[in-house]
Protein backbone atom coordinates (compact mmCIF):
# COMPACT_ATOMS: atom_id res chain seq x y z
CA UNK A 1 0.00 0.00 0.00
CA UNK A 2 1.75 3.69 -1.21
CA UNK A 3 0.12 6.57 1.14
CA UNK A 4 1.19 10.22 0.13
CA UNK A 5 1.17 13.62 1.76
CA UNK A 6 1.37 16.85 0.32
CA UNK A 7 1.08 20.40 0.80
CA UNK A 8 0.00 21.55 -2.09
CA UNK A 9 -0.29 25.41 -1.56
CA UNK A 10 -2.19 24.93 -4.67
CA UNK A 11 -3.83 28.10 -6.19
CA UNK A 12 -1.23 30.70 -4.61
CA UNK A 13 1.75 28.66 -6.92
CA UNK A 14 3.62 30.79 -9.99
CA UNK A 15 3.00 28.42 -12.90
CA UNK A 16 0.04 26.74 -11.16
CA UNK A 17 -1.39 25.42 -14.25
CA UNK A 18 1.84 23.64 -15.50
CA UNK A 19 2.78 22.44 -11.66
CA UNK A 20 -0.84 20.89 -11.63
CA UNK A 21 -0.49 18.67 -14.61
CA UNK A 22 3.04 17.73 -13.19
CA UNK A 23 1.21 16.73 -10.03
CA UNK A 24 -1.66 14.63 -11.56
CA UNK A 25 1.54 13.18 -13.96
CA UNK A 26 3.15 11.78 -10.76
CA UNK A 27 -0.14 10.40 -9.38
CA UNK A 28 -0.72 8.53 -12.28
CA UNK A 29 2.74 6.88 -12.18
CA UNK A 30 2.50 6.26 -8.67
CA UNK A 31 -0.83 5.68 -7.88
CA UNK A 32 -1.15 6.12 -4.41
CA UNK A 33 -3.81 4.37 -2.76
CA UNK A 34 -4.48 6.76 0.09
CA UNK A 35 -3.44 10.94 -0.66
CA UNK A 36 -3.80 13.59 1.81
CA UNK A 37 -3.68 16.90 0.49
CA UNK A 38 -3.32 20.73 2.96
CA UNK A 39 -3.39 23.90 1.68
CA UNK A 40 -6.36 22.94 -0.93
CA UNK A 41 -7.83 26.34 -2.20
CA UNK A 42 -10.65 27.10 -3.22
CA UNK A 43 -11.23 31.09 -5.10
CA UNK A 44 -14.20 32.65 -3.10
CA UNK A 45 -15.87 34.04 -6.36
CA UNK A 46 -15.62 31.17 -8.54
CA UNK A 47 -19.29 29.32 -9.25
CA UNK A 48 -20.05 25.74 -8.14
CA UNK A 49 -18.82 22.87 -9.68
CA UNK A 50 -22.18 21.29 -11.34
CA UNK A 51 -20.54 17.65 -12.00
CA UNK A 52 -18.48 17.25 -8.62
CA UNK A 53 -20.00 14.04 -7.44
CA UNK A 54 -19.22 12.46 -10.79
CA UNK A 55 -15.59 12.92 -10.16
CA UNK A 56 -15.63 10.59 -6.78
CA UNK A 57 -16.35 13.19 -4.48
CA UNK A 58 -17.78 12.10 -1.07
CA UNK A 59 -19.34 15.31 0.83
CA UNK A 60 -18.39 14.96 4.61
CA UNK A 61 -21.49 14.30 6.32
CA UNK A 62 -20.88 16.89 9.11
CA UNK A 63 -19.56 19.81 7.35
CA UNK A 64 -21.67 21.84 4.49
CA UNK A 65 -19.42 23.12 2.52
CA UNK A 66 -19.26 24.08 -1.49
CA UNK A 67 -16.83 22.86 -3.94
CA UNK A 68 -16.05 25.90 -7.08
CA UNK A 69 -14.55 25.34 -10.10
CA UNK A 70 -11.64 26.04 -9.10
CA UNK A 71 -11.20 23.69 -6.57
CA UNK A 72 -7.42 22.11 -6.22
CA UNK A 73 -8.95 18.91 -4.94
CA UNK A 74 -11.60 19.30 -7.49
CA UNK A 75 -9.29 19.47 -10.47
CA UNK A 76 -7.13 16.87 -9.56
CA UNK A 77 -9.92 14.18 -9.43
CA UNK A 78 -11.19 15.40 -12.93
CA UNK A 79 -7.62 15.21 -14.12
CA UNK A 80 -7.22 11.69 -12.93
CA UNK A 81 -10.20 10.41 -14.06
CA UNK A 82 -9.71 11.57 -17.39
CA UNK A 83 -7.02 9.30 -17.38
CA UNK A 84 -9.25 6.36 -16.13
CA UNK A 85 -8.58 6.61 -12.31
CA UNK A 86 -10.71 6.94 -10.31
CA UNK A 87 -10.66 7.70 -6.40
CA UNK A 88 -13.31 8.47 -4.23
CA UNK A 89 -12.40 12.02 -2.06
CA UNK A 90 -13.12 14.63 0.26
CA UNK A 91 -12.47 18.07 0.92
CA UNK A 92 -13.26 20.81 3.98
CA UNK A 93 -12.44 24.12 4.41
CA UNK A 94 -11.22 25.64 7.36
CA UNK A 95 -10.46 28.82 7.22
CA UNK A 96 -10.07 32.23 4.64
CA UNK A 97 -6.84 32.07 2.97
CA UNK A 98 -5.00 35.24 1.86
CA UNK A 99 -8.60 36.72 1.99
CA UNK A 100 -9.61 35.75 -1.20
CA UNK A 101 -9.65 31.62 -0.97
CA UNK A 102 -11.20 28.93 0.79
CA UNK A 103 -8.35 27.10 2.52
CA UNK A 104 -8.66 23.42 3.24
CA UNK A 105 -7.93 20.31 3.44
CA UNK A 106 -8.46 17.21 1.21
CA UNK A 107 -8.02 13.18 0.90
CA UNK A 108 -8.01 10.50 -1.57
CA UNK A 109 -8.99 6.89 -1.68
CA UNK A 110 -8.67 3.94 -4.26
CA UNK A 111 -10.96 2.16 -2.24
CA UNK A 112 -14.83 3.22 -1.07
CA UNK A 113 -15.04 5.40 2.00
CA UNK A 114 -16.72 3.55 4.36
CA UNK A 115 -16.46 6.57 7.24
CA UNK A 116 -15.15 10.27 7.63
CA UNK A 117 -14.97 13.02 10.31
CA UNK A 118 -13.83 16.95 10.18
CA UNK A 119 -13.10 18.34 13.34
CA UNK A 120 -11.44 21.77 15.08
CA UNK A 121 -8.06 21.22 16.69
CA UNK A 122 -7.93 24.66 17.14
CA UNK A 123 -8.95 26.52 19.90
CA UNK A 124 -9.69 29.08 18.12
CA UNK A 125 -12.65 28.64 15.31
CA UNK A 126 -13.11 31.81 13.22
CA UNK A 127 -13.06 31.18 9.62
CA UNK A 128 -11.93 34.50 9.18
CA UNK A 129 -8.94 33.73 11.41
CA UNK A 130 -6.31 32.19 9.75
CA UNK A 131 -4.79 30.16 13.11
CA UNK A 132 -8.30 28.19 12.65
CA UNK A 133 -6.73 24.27 12.62
CA UNK A 134 -9.27 21.44 11.24
CA UNK A 135 -8.02 17.57 10.66
CA UNK A 136 -9.93 15.78 8.25
CA UNK A 137 -10.56 12.06 8.33
CA UNK A 138 -11.79 9.31 6.18
CA UNK A 139 -12.06 5.07 7.22
CA UNK A 140 -11.39 3.19 4.37
CA UNK A 141 -10.98 -1.18 5.01
CA UNK A 142 -10.18 -0.91 9.01
CA UNK A 143 -7.91 1.97 9.13
CA UNK A 144 -7.83 5.72 9.55
CA UNK A 145 -6.18 8.45 7.95
CA UNK A 146 -5.95 12.20 8.66
CA UNK A 147 -4.57 15.08 6.88
CA UNK A 148 -3.65 17.71 9.12
CA UNK A 149 -2.03 20.94 8.49
CA UNK A 150 -0.75 22.03 12.18
CA UNK A 151 -0.11 24.92 14.32
CA UNK A 152 3.61 26.46 15.47
CA UNK A 153 5.17 24.70 19.05
CA UNK A 154 5.59 28.42 20.13
CA UNK A 155 2.11 29.85 18.97
CA UNK A 156 0.84 31.99 22.55
CA UNK A 157 -2.94 31.28 21.27
CA UNK A 158 -2.76 28.20 19.69
CA UNK A 159 0.11 26.12 20.46
CA UNK A 160 1.11 22.86 18.99
CA UNK A 161 0.50 20.71 21.79
CA UNK A 162 -2.61 21.84 22.53
CA UNK A 163 -4.09 20.60 19.39
CA UNK A 164 -2.26 17.45 19.04
CA UNK A 165 -3.63 16.31 22.42
CA UNK A 166 -7.13 17.79 20.80
CA UNK A 167 -6.59 15.08 18.36
CA UNK A 168 -5.11 12.51 20.61
CA UNK A 169 -8.26 12.95 22.72
CA UNK A 170 -10.53 12.40 19.79
CA UNK A 171 -8.63 9.28 18.81
CA UNK A 172 -8.42 7.49 22.66
CA UNK A 173 -10.97 4.44 22.09
CA UNK A 174 -10.34 3.95 18.53
CA UNK A 175 -8.62 0.46 18.16
CA UNK A 176 -8.21 0.44 14.32
CA UNK A 177 -4.94 1.38 12.66
CA UNK A 178 -4.66 5.14 12.23
CA UNK A 179 -2.20 7.63 10.24
CA UNK A 180 -1.99 10.99 10.21
CA UNK A 181 -0.24 12.74 7.17
CA UNK A 182 0.62 16.04 6.69
CA UNK A 183 2.54 19.72 7.28
CA UNK A 184 3.56 19.53 10.91
CA UNK A 185 5.12 22.53 11.02
CA UNK A 186 7.56 20.98 13.09
CA UNK A 187 11.65 20.51 11.96
CA UNK A 188 11.99 16.80 13.17
CA UNK A 189 15.38 17.56 14.22
CA UNK A 190 14.45 20.53 16.48
CA UNK A 191 14.47 18.75 19.84
CA UNK A 192 11.83 18.91 22.52
CA UNK A 193 9.49 20.77 20.22
CA UNK A 194 6.22 19.56 18.25
CA UNK A 195 8.12 15.97 16.70
CA UNK A 196 9.25 15.24 19.48
CA UNK A 197 5.38 15.90 21.57
CA UNK A 198 4.38 13.44 18.69
CA UNK A 199 6.95 10.68 18.80
CA UNK A 200 6.65 10.63 22.92
CA UNK A 201 3.01 9.99 22.51
CA UNK A 202 3.66 6.85 21.13
CA UNK A 203 3.20 7.36 17.44
CA UNK A 204 5.62 5.77 14.46
CA UNK A 205 7.54 8.20 12.18
CA UNK A 206 7.47 6.03 8.89
CA UNK A 207 10.41 7.77 7.57
CA UNK A 208 12.65 6.32 10.40
CA UNK A 209 10.54 2.87 10.37
CA UNK A 210 11.22 2.48 6.58
CA UNK A 211 13.67 -0.21 5.16
CA UNK A 212 14.43 2.32 2.39
CA UNK A 213 14.64 6.21 2.56
CA UNK A 214 15.67 8.91 2.02
CA UNK A 215 17.34 11.88 3.47
CA UNK A 216 13.66 13.25 4.04
CA UNK A 217 14.19 16.90 3.51
CA UNK A 218 10.37 18.35 2.59
CA UNK A 219 11.03 22.27 2.95
CA UNK A 220 14.16 23.26 0.75
CA UNK A 221 14.05 27.16 1.43
CA UNK A 222 12.61 30.18 3.44
CA UNK A 223 8.79 29.38 2.80
CA UNK A 224 5.31 31.14 4.31
CA UNK A 225 5.07 30.99 7.66
CA UNK A 226 8.85 30.35 8.58
CA UNK A 227 10.38 33.65 6.94
CA UNK A 228 10.47 35.17 10.85
CA UNK A 229 11.74 31.63 12.26
CA UNK A 230 14.93 31.15 10.02
CA UNK A 231 17.76 32.15 8.45
CA UNK A 232 17.65 32.23 4.90
CA UNK A 233 21.30 30.78 4.74
CA UNK A 234 20.40 28.58 7.65
CA UNK A 235 18.06 26.83 5.33
CA UNK A 236 20.03 25.72 1.69
CA UNK A 237 18.79 22.90 -0.45
CA UNK A 238 21.20 20.53 0.77
CA UNK A 239 20.09 20.94 4.36
CA UNK A 240 16.54 22.23 4.20
CA UNK A 241 13.62 20.80 7.00
CA UNK A 242 11.86 18.09 7.55
CA UNK A 243 8.55 19.00 8.49
CA UNK A 244 6.00 16.82 6.56
CA UNK A 245 5.51 13.63 8.02
CA UNK A 246 3.32 10.47 7.88
CA UNK A 247 2.61 8.96 11.46
CA UNK A 248 1.32 5.56 12.75
CA UNK A 249 -0.62 4.70 15.71
CA UNK A 250 0.85 1.36 15.66
CA UNK A 251 4.46 0.16 14.53
CA UNK A 252 3.96 -1.86 11.30
CA UNK A 253 6.55 -2.32 9.20
CA UNK A 254 7.55 0.42 6.08
CA UNK A 255 9.29 -0.66 3.18
CA UNK A 256 10.25 2.62 1.83
CA UNK A 257 9.96 6.48 2.65
CA UNK A 258 11.00 8.80 -0.68
CA UNK A 259 10.29 12.76 -0.98
CA UNK A 260 8.74 13.41 -3.88
CA UNK A 261 8.00 16.39 -6.35
CA UNK A 262 11.48 17.27 -5.14
CA UNK A 263 13.52 17.64 -8.76
CA UNK A 264 14.96 14.55 -8.12
CA UNK A 265 11.91 12.54 -7.50
CA UNK A 266 9.31 14.36 -10.09
CA UNK A 267 9.29 18.01 -10.77
CA UNK A 268 8.47 20.33 -7.75
CA UNK A 269 4.83 21.44 -7.48
CA UNK A 270 4.95 23.68 -4.23
CA UNK A 271 7.02 25.13 -1.73
CA UNK A 272 6.68 21.84 -0.11
CA UNK A 273 7.78 18.51 -1.34
CA UNK A 274 5.68 15.33 -0.92
CA UNK A 275 6.75 12.46 1.17
CA UNK A 276 5.42 8.66 -0.66
CA UNK A 277 5.53 6.11 1.74
CA UNK A 278 5.19 1.92 0.63
CA UNK A 279 4.10 -0.25 3.42
CA UNK A 280 3.27 -4.08 3.89
CA UNK A 281 -0.37 -4.73 3.89
CA UNK A 282 -1.60 -4.64 7.26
Amino acid sequence: MKILTLNTHSLIEECYEEKLISFVEMLKIEQPDVIALQEVNQSLSMPKAQDVCATGYVACPDCDVVVRMDNHAYRVAKLLLDAGLLYQWTWVSSKVGYDVYDEGIAIFSKCAIVNMEQFYISTIQDYNNWKSRKILGICTGNMWFYSVHMGWWDDEEEPFAKQWDVFLQRLKNREQTCFVMGDFNSPADKQNEGYDYVMRSGWMDTWKAAKDKDIGVTVGSVIDGWKDKVHADSMSEQRGMRIDFIFCSKAIPVESSKVVCNDVNYPVVSDHYGVLVEILEL
